[in-house]
């Protein structure tokens, strides 16, 4: 078997040692709870770099072994970090780790939500309310903290000027996109950072099924976006987290106007609607 030793080996930490279920007593727990013990205990090894990328996993019947419970857990387990793409695994071959960084994971995630949205288009109701907690917070502590924005919100907002003066709904929409993602970008949190940017092509899904909701004009529009900001920048919190909540409560409805026109349409055509409308795009 190839690959870093330390793979083999479950008490690497105190709180790995916590975690996972290596005492032969712990097998008269419940299946799931040793199933969700060993993921974060491999989940921590893989974060702080004690299990690289490329390091090569043990059996599933040794690694069964060692935290003495059945390989039936440790499949289930296995599964569990594959899905959240942390792991691969071949047929006839142990696992390997694929990635060890939290922008890995996080884009795993992104991949199930967007998973989510596809199956069934309400999910991107539910990503609507995401935006709403995370950018309410957002614009109000950048009104807060001085009314500073990062320099991309004004590129993106001048970016939605000049493609509403041309007609150019699709481009106006992708600045739409940038100007919401650059505001959270503007918060000085790496982790946030991440989590955004890997929602950027959900968001844009979003920003676009509700764009082909008749409704105000594009000039309208950008004078919508142009007054948040200028909100941030007077250092009014409250007028800017009431301004977003109303414009982010607004693109909610539009979306669900086309994913109830879309559910009208004959043959079940309406079961991804929001997807198939933004990739016409």
């Amino acid at each position: 078997m190839s690959g870093p030793a330390a793979a083999l080996l479950p008490p690497a930490s105190p709180r790995a040692r916590r975690a996972a279920p290596s005492q032969p007593g712990a097998v008269t727990a419940e299946r799931g709870k040793l199933q969700d013990s060993i993921v974060e205990y491999y989940e921590a090894e893989i974060f702080a770099g004690r299990l690289p990328v490329g390091t090569r996993m043990p059996a599933e019947a040794e690694i069964a072994r060692l935290f003495a419970v059945s390989t039936r857990t440790i499949r289930d387990a296995m599964q569990v970090l594959e899905t959240k793409g942390l792991i691969q695994r071949r047929h006839g071959e142990c696992a390997v780790v694929v990635r060890d960084d939290v922008g890995g994971f996080l884009d795993s995630l992104a991949l199930t939500v967007k998973q989510l949205c596809s199956s069934d288009a309400r999910y991107f109701v539910e990503l609507m309310d995401v935006r709403r907690i995370v950018e309410l917070d957002v614009v109000e502590r950048l009104a807060s903290s001085g009314g500073v924005a990062g320099a991309e919100v004004m590129r993106a907002l001048q970016g939605m000027e000049a493609a509403a003066r041309a007609g150019d709904a699709a481009g106006f929409a992708r600045c739409d996109v940038d100007f919401h993602v650059a505001l959270v970008r503007s918060v000085p949190n790496k982790i946030l950072h991440i989590l955004y940017d890997n929602l950027y092509g959900l968001i844009s899904d979003v920003i676009q099924v509700s764009a082909r909701v008749p409704r105000k004009s594009l000039d309208d529009a950008y004078e919508e976006h142009a007054g948040i900001y200028r909100l941030i920048q007077a250092g009014d919190g409250q007028a800017a987290r009431s301004a977003i909540a109303q414009h982010i409560e607004a693109s909610a409805g539009y979306v669900q106007i086309a994913i109830a026109a879309r559910a009208q349409e004959p043959s079940g055509a309406g079961k991804d609607a929001p997807r198939a409308r933004a990739e016409e795009a």
